[in-house]
């Protein structure tokens, strides 16, 4: 998704009514590319059938913190590259490493995300949480996964 283009206004219109005005500014303020990764992740789940608005909400949000970083895909390539060989990185690019922690602080900040949205942004990298149930988890690691 180097050069995704930007979200029509009936995608737009799509995601605000899952996210809803209060979290929709977070959404908005992520590149292109991370609102298309997003929006096509949360269609994947409710393809999957699970309705529940928690899960599409966590998995249209996920990646928001990787705007702290405003990096595009070639610098974010590096900062992998450099965190996977334990090298120096620059705060932008430990903010992009950082992304998921970055994002659930966004998140919890809204006051209305749902927990199921924090612990996913928080978690996506890394591994399933204890308490997040299995069930849900494999179904939104999938639809990132597979995207």
């Amino acid at each position: 998704m180097l050069l995704a283009r930007p979200l029509s206004a009936v995608e737009l219109t799509e995601v605000t009514s899952w996210l809803g005005p209060d979290l929709m500014p977070l959404f908005s303020a992520q590149q292109n590319a991370d609102q298309r990764h997003g929006l096509e992740v949360a269609r994947h789940v409710l393809r999957s059938g699970k309705m529940r608005p928690e899960l599409v909400v966590a998995a249209a949000l996920h990646d928001v913190g990787k705007r702290h970083s405003e990096m595009g895909a070639v610098l974010r390539s590096v900062a992998t590259i450099l965190m996977l060989l334990h090298m120096p990185m620059t705060k932008r690019m430990s903010d992009y490493v950082r992304h998921g922690e970055l994002g659930a602080a966004d998140l919890e900040a809204t006051g209305v995300a749902p927990l199921a949205a924090i612990e996913f942004a928080r978690h996506h990298q890394h591994g399933r949480p204890d308490g997040f149930p299995q069930e849900d988890w494999k179904i939104l690691r999938s639809a990132d996964l597979n995207l």
